[in-house]
């Protein structure tokens, strides 16, 4: 356990070794630091993220004294409002009702129709990359292409768009283990000016309905059921949020280990028909989101070890993701593994309803890279974000030669 430190510098580098000694001691582990137990191994990690008896809230059975657990604090109100009317931290009834709702307006129709526009922004950024002769590959590409994508589904005007990123950064501060009180002032903020905003976007479009997500979700019904105003705004900023933050790190992590893996790259620059697989390889070799949580629920045992209602699990997706009893050697990056079963997406009822679009985002803008700047390359060491859970880089400076 020694070696498991979410907030060492080194660690944070290569977290696998760390991964690598949990496995290998065990199947779960209690980690004092976040009061919460370890779950290190595929198998598990896949089969709980399935299990009823674990929950991603504890309020729809609980009150919180039941439940042993204390209530936030009241200052953080206008966060756990927004947060806890989205539906990743909702379960069924609620869950059930809001994603076949949000499921009427997200349709795989309309996510297809947004491949033409997302190719031609990617290659709108890539062309500006190239004529720079390098940049930023975060500030440049990696960030503005799903930001775009998702501000334009959701029909939010483009002179709106700017304080999208800082609300979204600021609002997942939150995710990570044992938030400061800066960050969660920080995190208040942006939810009420975010949900101020789309509150009034939501005004706007009822009177006017557009050919656009919020328009697609205030016309969303099924026998009566209808999403209410929060649920709405929750539903919003839930798919900006989760809708770019793993696309953009899943786009530097990808591209740092590319470069990092220079026979992998060369193999990818002369078999562009890898692009489908490289994207599933490099979202489990650098997994974006390395951990998610789970209330136990009712008392559940793994491999002998009874954690009763109240705990908190978390589930080591990184650690999943490089288990060598499912992925033969799990630390080569292979573009040609086809038998990849990674849990990037998460798995159960609260698979990412936007995996299809992340996929879709990640092949354009590695498409475009691979085509427009053929000699694309690292212009220096980037430095990683002293984040654990969402993990990602400052930046990522690139030259085109």
């Amino acid at each position: 356990m020694t070696a498991f430190d979410p907030w060492d510098p080194a660690f944070l580098a290569d977290p696998c070794p760390a991964y690598a000694a949990l496995r290998a001691t065990g199947r779960v582990h209690f980690y004092e630091p976040t009061n919460q137990w370890l779950v290190p191994h595929h198998a598990d990690v896949s089969a709980l993220l399935r299990d009823r008896r674990l929950g991603r809230t504890y309020q729809h059975r609980f009150s919180h004294e039941d439940f042993g657990r204390t209530a936030p604090p009241a200052e953080h109100e206008p966060f756990r409002t927004l947060n806890d009317h989205g539906m990743l931290d909702l379960e069924p009834p609620d869950h059930t009702r809001i994603r076949r709702l949000v499921s009427k307006a997200f349709t795989p129709r309309t996510v297809e129709r947004l491949g033409p526009y997302v190719s031609n922004l990617a290659g709108e950024l890539v062309d500006r990359l190239v004529e720079k002769g390098g940049g930023d590959l975060l500030g440049d590409v990696a960030e503005p292409l799903p930001v775009a994508v998702i501000a334009e589904m959701l029909g939010i005007p483009e002179a709106d768009r700017a304080p999208l990123r800082p609300w979204s950064a600021d609002i997942c501060g939150m995710y990570e283990l044992n938030p400061s009180e800066g960050t969660a002032r920080k995190a208040v903020q942006a939810s009420v000016e975010f949900s101020d905003y789309l509150r009034e976007l939501i005004v706007e479009r009822r009177k006017e309905p557009g050919d656009d997500l919020i328009s697609g979700l205030i016309a969303a019904h099924d026998e009566g059921d209808r999403l209410t105003e929060q649920e709405m705004i929750s539903t919003a900023v839930l798919l900006l949020n989760a809708g770019h933050e793993a696309t953009v790190n899943a786009t530097v992590n990808g591209w740092y280990a590319l470069f990092r893996n220079p026979e992998q790259l060369a193999a990818l620059r002369a078999d562009r028909s890898l692009v489908p697989t490289a994207v599933e390889e490099l979202m489990r070799y650098d997994t974006p989101l390395q951990l998610f949580e789970r209330w136990v629920l009712d008392e559940i045992e793994i491999d002998g070890t009874v954690i009763p209602r109240g705990a908190e699990i978390a589930m080591l997706f990184g650690s999943a993701n490089h288990d060598p009893e499912v992925f033969q050697t799990p630390g080569k990056l292979d573009l040609t593994r086809t038998d990849n079963p990674h849990i990037s997406f998460s798995a159960g009822i609260h698979y990412c309803i936007g995996a299809p679009l992340a996929r879709i985002e990640l092949a354009a803008s590695m498409t475009a890279l691979l085509e427009r700047a053929p000699t694309l390359h690292l212009a220096a060491e980037p430095e990683r974000k002293p984040n654990f859970v969402i993990r990602g880089l400052e930046g990522l400076q690139v030259e085109v030669v």
